[in-house]
């Protein structure tokens, strides 16, 4: 951790809020076009039970464009587990120091897999990373919900999703659609309220 009055502009540090999500076959429904007084159905599959579950980090710098950097797994891992590990947050956390070339000060929520011994063991041992945790029940902190609701109402809105290969695809085109959009991250953090100046973070 960094020593108290530290901040992350002093760091030369990316503010970075992380949050994981869940999709599934069941498609989005969204308002759609249609002639009057027709409305619009859409045909599923609805035996499948498939889930894509998404970590996504939104990364912010004063001076820099923003980013968001990402990675998915499947519902079927070779250790029975479901959803991310917390090896798999640690490979993205790396990945996304790589890309963005410097220290990090992490944001994110309270869950069990944030707080694990693992994980705590690990981000203790690097010396680019930071972390703080959003209080209780924050959502509306997060930039990264703004995300999951953008790719919702867009990318996968009204989406009859054939299998579970076609529910990957959407999902991986729609937030690279967003990552050459730095106006909706940009968006993302203005509607939390929350904004990155130097010397807004400190500890």
């Amino acid at each position: 951790m960094v020593g108290r009055g530290t901040t992350a502009a002093a760091l030369g540090a990316w503010t970075v809020f992380a949050d994981e999500a869940g999709f599934s076959m069941t498609p989005h429904t969204a308002r759609t076009w249609s002639r009057r007084g027709v409305t619009p159905v859409i045909r599923v599959n609805g035996g499948s039970r498939r889930h894509l579950s998404v970590a996504a980090l939104c990364c912010y710098k004063p001076g820099e464009r923003p980013r968001l950097v990402f990675r998915h797994t499947g519902d079927r891992r070779a250790d029975g587990r479901k959803g991310f590990s917390w090896k798999d947050l640690r490979d993205l956390l790396t990945a996304a120091h790589t890309q963005l070339g410097g220290p990090i000060v992490l944001v994110w929520d309270n869950v069990g897999l944030h707080l694990s011994r693992a994980m705590r063991a690990w981000i203790t041992a690097r010396d680019w990373l930071t972390v703080f945790q959003l209080p209780a029940y924050a959502p509306d902190l997060n930039p990264v919900e703004g995300i999951w609701s953008s790719l919702r109402r867009t990318s996968l809105a009204n989406i009859a999703f054939t299998d579970y290969t076609h529910l990957v695809t959407a999902v991986r085109r729609g937030l690279r659609q967003i990552q050459y959009r730095p106006t909706i991250i940009t968006g993302c953090l203005i509607g939390t309220g929350l904004a990155i100046r130097p010397g807004d973070i400190t500890h």
